[in-house]
């Protein structure tokens, strides 16, 4: 009978990821970001466990819509609500899903107590509170908030303190992506004189892009409104982004802007289901038909660029027109920046809305 043969464990061999520094592990975890995949890796070990409540970047997607009676309803589409119902809604966002893996943690003193509540729904807030030195936070909700008829181009970029700083908002009531399989361009592009046509005042087209204005405005408010228990409860937080998966609108905040944030009071509205909007004034540019590179199209090309009427540094009037070109052609990527550029050398026309 022979002898059976030794296994000798090979110190090369054993757990060579422990061998790599808790710095390098970190800079790791900061590259993957998205909270649902380190609520992975913080179940695979106690020393993950212990390193992922301090990485720097974080990501959080929140796929589900959750009801008031707790059921989740992957049927509800965001992009179907109207603007009056849209806190209501948003309120109810709620990710259980992002938070599954964060289920079956321990504390990594080896208690057996869960590292997270055992509940079934978290807002993001409190998916966040495990996350002690995040600095860089992105949050992406399932959908856009402003409902839009099928075709219709609408695109939104805000900037907040305390209240809002700046908001952007490109729309066009059609997008044609193959405009160079098309015999001809539409008549509008020919009629086009670089004035607003009178049919824009009596076809519903100011009507429309005032709504576009409004709802994209009442949107950035709200989404501000939501952010303000995540931004209490982290002050290491020096960029904040709240976008959607539609990527129709963007909030975004600086490491000044959330000081301010900090430091002042937040003016809500008569509703106080969002942050009130000031008296702001407003910058138009309209054209019939735009063509952009890439074959692309757009009918009824609107910009309009928003600012408070009581900041010093108002867009609407101190900036001149090369500095107001250079502020807007930043906000959006291609094809749509090459829209915006088209756009500002146009005529302009200024406008002003009261707080609301």
């Amino acid at each position: 009978m022979q002898p059976k043969a030794r296994i000798h464990a090979d110190p090369v061999l054993c757990d060579q990821f422990d061998r790599i520094p808790d710095s390098l592990v970190l800079v790791i975890f900061n590259k993957l970001a998205d909270v649902r995949s380190l609520g992975r890796c913080s179940a695979v070990s106690r020393r993950f466990c212990s390193l992922v409540p301090l990485v720097h970047d974080v990501c959080v997607k929140i796929d589900r819509v959750v009801t008031i009676d707790g059921e989740a309803d992957d049927s509800l589409n965001l992009s179907s609500i109207k603007p009056r119902s849209l806190f209501a809604h948003l309120v109810k966002l709620m990710s259980f899903a992002i938070l599954k893996p964060f289920h079956q943690l321990w504390n990594s003193n080896g208690m057996n107590k869960p590292l997270l509540p055992q509940v079934s729904h978290h807002s993001p807030a409190r998916v966040l509170r495990s996350f002690t030195h995040v600095r860089n936070l992105k949050i992406e909700l399932p959908a856009g908030d402003v409902g839009t008829d099928d075709g219709i181009l609408l695109k939104w970029r805000a900037e907040f303190g305390s209240t809002l700083q700046s908001c952007v908002i490109l729309g066009g009531t059609k997008v044609d992506q193959r405009l160079n399989s098309s015999p001809r361009e539409p008549t509008a592009a020919i009629e086009d004189n670089g004035s607003i046509p009178d049919s824009f005042y009596t076809d519903g087209g100011l009507k429309l892009r005032v709504v576009w204005t409004i709802s994209s405005l009442i949107a950035a408010s709200t989404r501000h409104h939501l952010l303000r228990p995540v931004i209490e409860d982290h002050p290491t937080i020096k960029s904040l982004v709240l976008t959607d998966a539609d990527g129709q609108g963007t909030l975004s905040m600086g490491a000044e802007q959330l000081k301010e944030f900090r430091e002042n009071p937040v003016a809500k509205s008569a509703a106080s289901n969002r942050t009130q909007v000031p008296a702001s004034n407003m910058k138009l540019w309209y054209a019939p038909f735009l063509k952009l590179p890439e074959g692309m199209g757009i009918q009824g090309a609107t910009l309009v660029a928003i600012s408070p009427s009581e900041e010093a540094g108002n867009i609407t009037k101190s900036l001149s027109k090369k500095e107001t070109e250079t502020f807007v052609s930043g906000v959006f990527d291609e094809p749509l920046k090459a829209a915006v550029k088209a756009l500002v050398k146009r005529k302009t026309y200024l406008l002003e809305m009261n707080g609301f």
